[in-house]
């Protein structure tokens, strides 16, 4: 049974990394837009003496300990998406721009 006629079948391999891409794009902006939100509110907070910014050394000690198991976890996901493909990065640039 052939779900896709063969004259069309080239089709498939530009369309679907480049709807990866577009749903990756929309996920990084509004990441990006929410991780700025958190650091204004952080500053804004740290301002009015609510709260402390913390030392340098304590970021870096918690860098260490959170980075390499961050690594680890998402290292086989990175094979995943086809980040080399030129669809999926007009896709992610789509997105981004759009999204």
């Amino acid at each position: 049974m052939e779900f896709i006629p063969t004259e069309y079948a080239w089709v498939v391999p530009i369309i679907i990394p480049l709807l990866v891409g577009a749903i990756t794009g929309v996920i990084v902006k509004r990441a990006l837009k929410l991780i700025i939100a958190v650091v204004v509110l952080i500053i804004i907070l740290a301002a009015l003496g609510y709260t402390q910014f913390p030392s340098i050394e304590s970021l870096m000690s918690q860098a260490l300990t959170y980075l390499p198991l961050m690594q680890e976890n998402a290292g086989p996901l990175i094979n995943i998406i086809p980040y080399s493909s030129a669809s999926f990065l007009i896709g992610l640039a789509l997105g981004i721009w759009r999204g």
